[in-house]
């Protein structure tokens, strides 16, 4: 697959100045997340609701790790999905059956059937998803031609735009749907905004103009043959070995999180080592600019493991401990972090115009320090808000806002930036699976944050955010201060660059 249309296409209506595929992509995604963040915004809440209300009946903090693997997976899998489209079906019907998938797993969780369907339709959203994520995003960078970076990065924001007004409508209507315990309610209409996301797609794929039609390096039949038949035994062999361990007595849902979350860890690891040693389709080039793309997926581990704890330590700090009256009407805690939704919709034409114009004087490298630093600062404020409500009494609801405005405008450094520079760095023979590492980098930050908020259990609340404060805003620095290096190694010849001396980060 090609990183961009190799000849400027035929004119035709445009989306705010970009490809009229961008409104087909932007409105898909929009719903998709809708969906996604809608249920995320009830999850923790309803896994630890007692039976008797409805709810699973879990602990917190198991609950906070079965809700970091189940992210995990969500983006774990996105590997999996990038590999699907590069080998067997394209990203465009690859992103057709996802969101199929994605619809049934909610249309699951809605039956109040018992605890069997949520587990199940967790696991369907977690395999749709996989399919879904990465090549969606890959088939934005292939509207637009080779070497049109700036335009792609814009793009990217405004497609991140589309993925926060989902968000943003899907955490006011599934939050409010299960007031009163209504959970299946609530997950139902996450299914129906799926549905509507699914649809859109269908009727608007033909102004993709044929990107992602075809996979890239699509499998002989006698490949194919081969990955059905190790598939099948593979699956077959997780299922015994599932089955043992349940059988065995010792298996309980925090030993399966955290088994996930090893996994999860040892997948990009793997990944990467095949990349540099075992794959013999990645030129000397490539394989430099990879260098700097191990850098930036490091610093985004660790932002999302830090940003994706809205849906749990911060969703129950928001119950718990925050005064959610407003004018007599208590809000539900999940409308929340609808204050990140709102900021993104409003400042993200702003960033995609002001990176636009900056051109390269912003680097990648530059863009992912300062979400980090960000991201740190915002649990600071965090910890501090923790410290004032370490009596028991319900802080202002100002608090949280501060930190989720704080985080909107790190995470509109990050992770637009992210994708595009995904785009960019691929190597050519793998690009919808480098979409998928991308994910990767959210896998492991959820998945571990969501073992890491264990230490609650053994440290006051304060000093947990605190200590990830830290954590963050050194990371931020060390990457900031190798910025120039790691923008060295990410140009298109980067022995040239690198004996010319390093443009400007």
């Amino acid at each position: 697959m090609t990183s961009g249309l190799s000849e400027p296409p035929v004119r035709e209506r445009e989306f705010f100045g970009h490809p009229r595929g961008l409104a087909t992509l932007f409105g898909t995604e929009m719903w998709e997340r809708f969906s996604y963040y809608g249920m995320r915004a009830i999850l923790v809440l309803y896994l630890s609701a007692p039976q008797v209300r409805g709810g699973m009946g879990l602990s917190e903090t198991t609950a906070v790790g079965v809700y970091g693997v189940y992210i995990a997976s969500v983006y774990l899998l996105a590997l999996a999905g990038g590999w699907l489209a590069d080998r067997l079906f394209g990203p465009r019907r690859t992103v057709l059956y996802g969101a199929s998938v994605i619809m049934a797993g909610h249309l699951s969780m809605a039956v109040p059937a018992g605890g069997a369907f949520v587990w199940l339709g967790l696991v369907l959203i977690a395999l749709g998803s996989g399919m879904l994520k990465p090549n969606i995003a890959a088939l934005v960078g292939e509207l637009y031609r080779h070497g049109d970076d700036a335009r792609r990065d814009s793009g990217y924001t405004l497609f991140y735009m589309g993925i926060n007004l989902g968000a943003f409508v899907g955490i006011m209507v599934v939050p409010w749907l299960q007031t009163g315990g209504h959970w299946h309610l609530a997950f139902g209409a996450a299914a129906a905004g799926m549905a509507v996301g699914l649809t859109q797609y269908v009727l608007g794929r033909r102004h993709l103009r044929g990107a992602g039609e075809e996979p890239d390096h699509r499998l002989t039949p006698e490949e194919e043959r081969r990955f059905k038949r190790v598939a099948g035994w593979g699956l077959a062999a997780l299922a015994a070995g599932l089955a043992l361990w349940a059988l065995s007595g010792t298996f309980t849902v925090d030993r399966f999180a955290l088994a996930l979350t090893v996994v999860t860890a040892a997948v990009p690891l793997a990944y990467f080592v095949f990349l540099f040693r075992g794959s013999h389709e990645i030129t000397p080039e490539e394989r430099t600019r990879l260098v700097a793309y191990v850098w930036l997926f490091l610093a985004a581990a660790l932002f999302w493991l830090i940003y994706d704890q809205a849906g749990s330590a911060l969703l129950l700090f928001a119950k718990k401990n925050t005064d959610l009256d407003i004018l007599g009407y208590t809000i539900p805690p999940g409308w929340v972090a609808n204050s990140n939704s709102i900021a993104i919709v409003v400042l993200a034409p702003v960033f995609a115009d002001l990176f636009l114009k900056a051109g390269d004087r912003i680097t990648a490298p530059v863009k992912f320090a300062v979400g980090l630093v960000l991201v740190g600062l915002s649990f600071v404020v965090m910890s501090m808000a923790a410290s004032v409500a370490s009596d028991g009494s319900r802080v202002s609801i100002l608090w949280l806002l501060s930190v989720y405005m704080i985080q909107t405008i790190g995470e509109l450094f990050l992770s637009p930036a992210g994708l595009s520079v995904t785009n960019k760095l691929s190597p050519r023979a793998f690009e919808n699976q480098m979409m998928g590492v991308w994910y990767l980098a959210i896998a492991v930050g959820d998945s571990i944050g969501g073992q890491v908020y264990r230490l609650t259990t053994v440290v006051p609340m304060p000093v947990y955010y605190l200590a990830l404060a830290l954590a963050a805003v050194a990371g931020g620095l060390l990457l900031l201060a190798f910025a120039r290096r790691v923008h060295a190694l990410m140009a298109d010849r980067p022995a040239a660059r690198l004996a010319g001396g390093a443009p400007p980060a």
